[in-house]
């Protein structure tokens, strides 16, 4: 059946399942608890590195970034792991890529914090 709603109501919908998706990831995922953390000690800091507006956006995008990432590695894992519980290449493989991402994105901050505190 299509999605009847349509406009504002559509965006009412979306940002309710997106209220339920970070409920759940915050409950179910330690690693995004984590992150969420590390986001929180480190973005009061973002506006004392910052020098200028593209710094504090570099800075606060990076740790968002990584939010976003771990995000997409959770639902990855939750749908291998939804699909079986049988070890297979595969389903190895998707969660081993999800979990360079969410490193590549915590490399990310590293750099970019370091090249704005140092640079």
């Amino acid at each position: 059946m299509a999605d009847q709603n349509r406009g504002f109501l559509r965006f009412i919908e979306a940002a309710k399942y997106s209220s339920q998706g970070l409920k759940a990831a915050y409950r179910y995922e330690e690693a995004f608890r984590q992150e969420v953390w590390l986001g929180a000690l480190l973005l009061p800091l973002a506006f004392y590195f910052a020098d200028n507006g593209v710094e504090l956006a570099l800075l606060i995008g990076s740790l968002i970034l990584v939010l976003i990432v771990e995000l997409l590695n959770s639902a990855v894992e939750a749908v291998v792991d939804r699909i079986g519980s049988e070890q297979h290449e595969l389903s190895g493989r998707a969660k081993d890529i999800g979990s360079a991402a969410v490193s590549f994105a915590l490399l990310n901050v590293a750099i970019i914090w370091a090249c704005v505190i140092f640079g």
